[in-house]
């Protein structure tokens, strides 16, 4: 996967209570209008997601999620054949049965910590795979933020789990320090301004942040209001080793790629 200058991942998600843009894209047109405006402003990988993990999400079944999922890839699949699909999913099942459909790709938020079976699936399929780090689950993580020393806390646990997947011969290890997830707002700041410190595993970083509490709370703005917050912080994280940023905005963050790439090359 050629990372530079970084690649943009947009975000698709096909569930009715996500915090940013959650119902806005359950039909057959809604979903093929947003690939196709994200295609066209340059998205490289399209993020498909049929389960909330939002703060406080509720959970839904399996059953669900698959469907959700599945009908996703296939509307995308028919209509944009070269489209690079990953699937933020942590479950396992819905993980293999994506990737059957034409999934390139696993993001998945757990880090194997909710289906152990996760490594096993992508370690199969031989595909990239994006291990974010949280604790907990999206119902309990908001009470799991205490660190003795959250950077190296954050990099011993993703370290294990690195050790683990390259034992399974898994090549293509993406890391997600996991913003928002089982961290505080000040902690996910920290996180960006060390970003740089998860070089040391000598893999590409996926950058999440896009319209987050941590902007629109400290702002004291609705998140839809945030795009100009997500844009600052992205070429923050540009500047701080990301590889990967991960939007709802494809256009705007394309552009200030292209940008850092004019100042840093």
């Amino acid at each position: 996967m050629e990372l530079n200058p970084a690649l943009v991942m947009g975000i698709l998600n096909l569930t009715p209570d996500s915090f940013y843009d959650g119902g806005h894209y359950s039909t057959r047109s809604e979903i093929e209008s947003r690939v196709e405006k994200m295609l066209a402003e340059g998205a490289d990988i399209l993020d498909l997601g049929g389960y909330s993990t939002r703060p406080g999400a509720s959970e839904i079944s399996e059953k669900e999620e698959m469907k959700r999922v599945l009908t996703g890839i296939n509307f995308v699949v028919n209509k944009f054949p070269n489209a690079k699909i990953s699937v933020d999913t942590f479950r396992s099942t819905v993980a293999e049965a994506a990737i059957k459909e034409g999934a390139c790709m696993i993001n998945d938020v757990s880090g194997g910590n909710l289906d152990h079976k996760m490594f096993n699936i992508v370690a199969k399929y031989n595909v990239p795979y994006v291990l974010m780090h949280m604790r907990g689950t999206p119902t309990t993580m908001k009470k799991l933020t205490e660190y003795e020393d959250l950077i190296g806390d954050i990099i011993k646990d993703l370290g294990k789990k690195v050790e683990k997947l390259e034992s399974l011969n898994v090549k293509d290890i993406i890391i997600d320090p996991g913003f928002g997830f089982a961290k505080t707002i000040q902690q996910n700041f920290s996180l960006l301004k060390n970003l740089n410190l998860f070089k040391i595993f000598k893999l590409p970083i996926l950058l999440g942040v896009s319209r987050k509490s941590m902007i629109y709370k400290t702002l004291g703005i609705p998140v839809e209001s945030s795009l100009n917050g997500t844009s600052v912080l992205n070429t923050i994280g540009l500047m701080n080793g990301a590889n990967i940023l991960r939007v709802h905005d494809v256009k705007e963050a394309k552009e200030l790629i292209k940008l850092h790439k004019a100042i840093y090359t």
